[in-house]
């Protein structure tokens, strides 16, 4: 009888907590300090001397890159960054990603924190090994830098997941997380929609890209930019009445005030399928994708394109493999989750996945989810964010406090 009455205490919580995080948000004009001073307010803070001022860049023993910068006025505490999804034909860097055109470090550093990121020890689908790679990261920037007061982790796209995977071990060393539109509720769910979307556009627009869902040739891989990205935008315009049966039936997320994110839409999740698809059936050992008892409904004869669409089977192992991607909900540290509603890479479906996760858990830490009502992937603002975080901390050092 216990977990439900948990459960109305978490629903409580959550509301006040929604409460704070709309007032936080609802001001566009919102300094960036404001944000900052909450944050602080509620972390016990230290001001040591910091070992050294600026960068330092090196190698962990699994081969990924790291970089730890600390301010002149530190307040004790390391934000870590886990980077999204990045291409496995392009080499390890350290991620250089930004919000609202401002670097994330220097937001970091610009609140007094201490900032360390990873490249992960490799590129594509990443995420188990960059959960251990934040970890080690962690480590390496004790040895640096000495220990933090408080470590944060903040993550997004396939970052969240690494971030939550590594928020949910026993032994992690993090004092809590931000997870923002990251496929953390179902992976499964994650690899299929893909897959679905180019099932789909295949049977709506015939021949135009050469291949299948899950084997992509090396000549559509080449000429993604020049030759297709074209050929798919003016198949789309040629035949509107096909393009709005493929959004119907695969759910992707577009605004309906602006034409062109339908295009964007399209390109960005059929660009997943292109890079992803040969290197995640490598590291899995085969292919992931299963559509054989699908019921795809939306299109103007449902019963054709169920007959029709081209069917395929997972691969026993590569199922076997993805395991290590889901997430299991038991938090074992205070996180926060933002998505936005409209988002068409990570259905937004997959923070209220997640959270239905915890809530299986009645000893799970807090976790607070937070739907932004907008289109695009990770489209947030620095306003959004810092709430965000700022609500981490809150929920971190009343976490510790109760311990």
């Amino acid at each position: 009888m216990k977990a439900p009455v948990i459960r109305d205490v978490r629903a409580t919580r959550a509301i006040a907590i929604a409460s704070v995080f709309l007032s936080l948000t609802a001001c566009r004009d919102l300094p960036t300090a404001s944000p900052t001073r909450v944050a602080m307010s509620a972390a016990a803070v230290r001001t040591p001397a910091p070992a050294f001022v600026g960068c330092k860049d090196g190698t962990l023993s699994s081969g990924a890159l790291w970089q730890i910068c600390l301010p002149p006025s530190w307040n004790g505490s390391v934000i870590v960054w886990a980077h999204g999804y990045v291409s496995p034909f392009q080499p390890l860097a350290i991620p250089t990603d930004a919000v609202e055109g401002t670097p994330v470090s220097a937001i970091v550093l610009g609140l007094g924190y201490a900032y360390a990121t990873t490249s992960y020890r490799s590129n594509g689908l990443a995420a188990v090994d960059g959960s251990y790679d934040v970890e080690d990261l962690l480590t390496q920037f004790d040895a640096e830098a000495g220990p933090p007061s408080q470590a944060y982790l903040v993550g997004a796209s396939e970052g969240s997941l690494s971030s939550t995977l590594a928020l949910e071990r026993p032994a992690t060393h993090f004092s809590g997380g931000l997870a923002v539109c990251g496929p953390t509720g179902d992976f499964r769910d994650q690899i299929d929609y893909l897959g679905d979307f180019r099932s789909l556009f295949d049977y709506f627009f015939p021949g135009v890209l050469p291949g299948s869902p899950i084997e992509i040739p090396q000549n559509l891989i080449e000429h993604w930019f020049d030759v297709y990205t074209p050929t798919v935008l003016a198949a789309l315009a040629a035949n509107p009445v096909a393009t709005q049966q493929l959004l119907n039936v695969s759910h992707a997320a577009f605004d309906p005030s602006n034409p062109n994110t339908i295009g964007e839409s399209v390109l960005g999740i059929l660009w997943y399928n292109v890079f992803a698809t040969n290197e995640a059936n490598a590291r899995l050992g085969g292919n992931p994708y299963d559509n054989r008892t699908r019921v795809y409904v939306g299109s103007s004869d449902d019963a054709r394109l169920n007959r029709d669409v081209e069917r395929f089977a997972a691969s026993p192992r590569a199922l076997a493999a993805l395991k290590k991607f889901e997430t299991s909900g038991r938090l074992r540290r205070p996180a926060v989750s933002l998505h936005t509603t409209g988002d068409p890479i990570i259905p937004f479906s997959q923070q209220t996945l997640y959270q239905a996760k915890v809530l299986d858990f009645a000893n799970a830490a807090p976790f607070a989810a937070f739907p932004v009502v907008r289109y695009g992937h990770c489209s947030f603002t620095k306003a959004e964010v810092l709430a965000g975080f700022a609500l981490l901390v809150q929920e971190t050092q009343e976490s510790f406090a109760i311990r």
